[in-house]
């Protein structure tokens, strides 16, 4: 790692939780937690390890064969997988050749790399995911600099990932519609994050500031796959502040007509990973001098103080977000099927008794059933995030956020169950959020 300082506790990925090579311990704990699926991703530079594909030299096939056993195991246990081919791991030449994500070339061999996912391990998949959480990619990683690669190009940098990315997205979900659809019959989507942003008065204006914020948390990719386009307050907030930044065209970069047809439509279900809610104000213009995504989207972001917090600082508690969040998707982007790709408490204390995280999950999937039940949302699917803990990118290993605790300081990577995951075993078990079902 060239720089640890970005790591809170200054730790590295390389073992992390060994489930390369415990992955049959890991499956059955998944099976004794009752779980339908779990959501794993493949790591671009294992199959092609210098991102390029050309023929079957450049296949590592090492790779290949943990990944077909793996989802062969998985399928054979009645486990679905539920398979993300990008998860923030773009293999190191791509970034060195051209600039990584800044560079259309991504989207050109991303989509060869699904192309080649497919062939090989779709007999075995039916639910894809293309890319795990765009935003994070786009303005931590081009934008504001804070994960890999660590790009510092704040209000620039973010939108031209931001483009790439999607064309990445739309390219490899036209070849699985066009080429293996038929005969995998499977789904593939991009899975989008978001906090609730939730107003912080009733004013007009920090309602509009709440809606705002989701647009371009949420809308910034949302948008272009349901509707060909970026949001229009997101295209005239940037053009808005690069018109006044002496810019003759703005920082969000436009797409042309084939690039909209291109993009629109690729979805096969609406996805969310939601952890926690902000509250949103209206505030004053930021100076035109300072150039970065949060100036452009314009709130006041804050945390509640009297709702209860996880871990981190941003982890602000309020389940009926999450109720509220299921609601904006169905309203903006129509009445899809949807699917909760995460949702899990992160603390740090790691404790085995973890009656905070049993609340969480609980409190969240009423939330589930009230949208279900009472608000006709389409919600289809949900997945706890994490069967374990894992080493969680600035937060490194103290990020505790599994339902089953990991020593790491022990060579076996000990796992230890919690008290929540004998509450999810039964959740998904008795299909029922108390101990007494009727």
């Amino acid at each position: 790692m060239t720089r640890p300082e970005m790591i809170i506790d200054r730790s590295t990925p390389e073992v992390a939780c060994d489930s390369y090579h415990k992955w049959r311990e890991d499956l059955a704990i998944i099976k004794g937690l009752n779980s339908q699926f779990y959501r794993l991703s493949i790591a671009w530079a294992r199959i092609l390890p210098t991102g390029y594909y050309n023929g079957t030299k450049s296949i590592n096939q090492e790779g290949v064969r943990y990944y077909k056993t793996l989802l062969r195991a998985m399928n054979k246990l009645g486990i679905e997988p539920m398979v993300t081919l990008y998860h923030w791991d773009l293999p190191q030449q791509l970034q060195d050749d051209f600039g990584g994500w800044l560079s259309p070339k991504a989207a050109d061999l991303f989509a060869e790399y699904a192309r080649l996912c497919y062939k090989l391990f779709g007999d075995e998949i039916r639910w894809w995911i293309t890319i795990n959480e765009p935003k994070q990619v786009c303005e931590a990683g081009y934008g504001g600099g804070a994960f890999a690669p660590g790009i510092f190009k704040p209000g620039e940098g973010n939108y031209i990932c931001a483009k790439n990315v999607l064309l990445a997205h739309a390219k490899a979900y036209r070849i699985y519609d066009e080429e293996f659809r038929a005969t995998n019959k499977g789904k593939v989507a991009m899975v989008i994050d978001t906090p609730w942003f939730e107003p912080g008065s009733q004013r007009p204006a920090d309602v509009a500031a709440a809606e705002r914020a989701r647009l371009f948390m949420y809308g910034l990719y949302g948008h272009p796959i349901y509707y060909g386009d970026w949001p229009k307050i997101v295209k005239d907030r940037v053009a808005l502040r690069s018109r006044a930044e002496g810019l003759k065209v703005s920082r969000l970069p436009e797409f042309t007509p084939k690039e909209k047809k291109l993009i629109k439509g690729t979805n096969d279900y609406l996805t969310i990973n939601y952890y926690a809610t902000h509250m949103a104000n209206a505030t004053g213009e930021a100076p035109f001098h300072r150039r970065s995504f949060y100036d452009d989207m314009n709130i006041n972001e804050w945390i509640n103080p009297a709702w209860p917090k996880g871990g981190p600082g941003w982890f602000s508690i309020w389940p009926m977000g999450l109720r509220k969040v299921l609601n904006w998707l169905k309203e903006t982007y129509g009445d899809h099927e949807i699917v909760i790709t995460e949702n899990g408490l992160s603390d740090n204390t790691g404790a085995i008794q973890d009656p905070h995280r049993i609340k969480y999950i609980r409190d969240h999937l009423s939330a589930c059933l009230d949208a279900i039940y009472e608000d006709n949302v389409r919600l289809v699917g949900y997945m706890a995030w994490s069967f374990m803990d894992d080493w969680e990118w600035t937060g490194g290993y103290g990020s505790r956020i599994g339902m089953y605790y990991v020593d790491y300081n022990s060579p076996n990577r000990t796992r230890t169950r919690k008290a929540s995951a004998l509450y999810f075993r039964e959740v998904c078990k008795n299909r029922c959020l108390v101990e007494n079902c009727v």
